[in-house]
């Protein structure tokens, strides 16, 4: 069956923008009621308009609400009450409150509120209908209903009507796409996306991410890492939230997810879940630890993750510059668990204390430096994935060696998701974006 041309236009705004034929038509026709209410009618009015799919004509009606006639009093019969209660005198006479229609509900129940008075509302034929009218109309209307009236149609609006259709629509468009745009990217929140630099302000990039942008703040790059116009960064998306402007879009470089995300992409197994990430421990374009498990006997979690020649691993690197990811073996047993966190140091003995928050942890001399690690990032990324304080000991003259480094129990909530996996046994060149 043939359909109209507005019709047509309507199924073309649609398509290119990507909304929903429903939306588009509810805009267009509060659009349409707005100018004709503008034009021809009046602000009070309750004016409706409904678009007839099969012709593309609109149906204009106009809504009244069904009131009693004993609570209402004709606005001639309310400017006499007034006048004849502005006459009275007398302290004793009772003074009857008038609601009037122009002023909002919160006016009328903030005047006299200590005085208890009886009401008379005013009635206003532009939004008002008795009910033995209402009757008329349709049989079955009560007080409290609301009815409408078939107004007729006009074909030309003014100018100024015109413009105020064509403003509403634009609004109404504009705010369709801004909610599909916001709960399109609001379900990609925690996934990992791929932008272009398309922005430098200060210390905050803006990246095209397709349909929209999204802001990496200062805080969520990683440390000495350089952008350009044209860059392409894989990234993390953080925060999806409503504003004026359309969705506000925060990602990150830095989170302990982007590994994860990153491994997911890269290592099959893990996305299918035979290799788990438990936990992560992330010093952002450092280093990472990355603890990983498997119930299939059969296969090997670290060799998973690294691949054939480090064709895995080398993937995920490519995308974080210098860093480099030690990938470590979870255990249940925290003994276990912490002597795989402290690799590539060789461990002679662990002591756990009673409440297994803290250990003593005994290796030779020539492990010391492997077990602290530079600037004591080994043993401070080994406390943050198992949750332990550590203090390493020399076996030599039993001199202790204490790494103060707080324990983070439970891991921070950036870790509490299956993390990233990262190692150190395959440096690739740094790949061309």
């Amino acid at each position: 069956m043939p359909i109209s041309p507005f019709i047509a236009a309507i199924n073309q705004i649609c398509d290119e923008k990507g909304l929903q034929k429903k939306e588009v038509v509810s805009a267009i026709e509060q659009a349409i009621a707005a100018a004709y209410r503008k034009d021809y009618g009046n602000p009070r009015e309750m004016i409706r308009t409904e678009l007839e799919e099969n012709n593309g004509k609109f149906k204009v009606f106009q809504e009244f609400e069904v009131v009693n006639k004993k609570e209402y009093i004709s606005k001639e019969e309310a400017k006499a009450l007034k006048g004849k209660q502005a006459s009275e005198k007398s302290d004793n006479q009772e003074n009857t409150k008038i609601i009037e229609p122009e002023k909002t509900a919160s006016e009328n129940k903030t005047e006299n509120i200590e005085e208890q008075e009886p009401e008379i509302k005013i009635f206003d034929p532009a939004v008002h209908i008795y009910l033995k009218e209402a009757k008329k109309l349709d049989s079955k209307a009560k007080v409290g209903d609301l009815v409408k009236i078939n107004l007729p149609y006009k074909d030309n609006f003014g100018r100024i009507a015109s413009q105020t259709a064509k403003q509403v629509i634009v609004q109404r468009l504009r705010e369709a796409e801004r909610n599909m745009l916001f709960a399109e990217y609001k379900q990609r929140e925690g996934e990992i996306a791929s932008g272009t630099v398309q922005q430098i302000e200060g210390r905050n990039i803006i990246l095209n991410i397709g349909k929209t942008s999204a802001l990496l703040p200062s805080q969520e790059q990683i440390a000495y890492e350089h952008y350009y116009i044209g860059q392409r960064l894989r990234i993390f998306i953080k925060e999806v939230a409503e504003s004026h402007r359309g969705p506000r879009i925060i990602v990150s470089r830095s989170h302990p997810e982007l590994l994860s995300g990153l491994f997911k992409l890269e290592v099959p197994e893990i996305n299918s879940e035979q290799v788990k990430i438990k936990a992560i421990a992330r010093e952002p374009g450092s280093r990472s630890k990355v603890a990983i498990s498997t119930q299939d006997k059969q296969l090997d979690p670290i060799g998973t993750c690294v691949g054939q020649r480090g064709s895995r691993i080398a993937a995920v690197l490519a995308e974080l510059g210098d860093e480099k990811i030690d990938i470590i073996v979870w255990d249940k047993n925290p003994k276990k668990f912490l002597q795989n966190a402290l690799s590539p140091a060789s461990i002679e003995k662990i002591t756990l204390s009673k409440d297994k928050k803290t250990a003593t942890v005994k290796v030779a001399d020539d492990q010391l430096p492997l077990a602290i690690g530079k600037n004591g990032q080994n043993v401070r990324l080994a406390s943050k994935i198992t949750g332990i304080e550590i203090d390493i000991i020399k076996p030599r003259l039993d001199a202790r060696k204490t790494i103060n480094e707080k324990k983070t129990i439970p891991p921070s909530d950036e870790n509490k998701k299956p993390a990233k996996i990262e190692k150190e046994i395959i440096k690739p060149q740094k790949s061309k974006h």
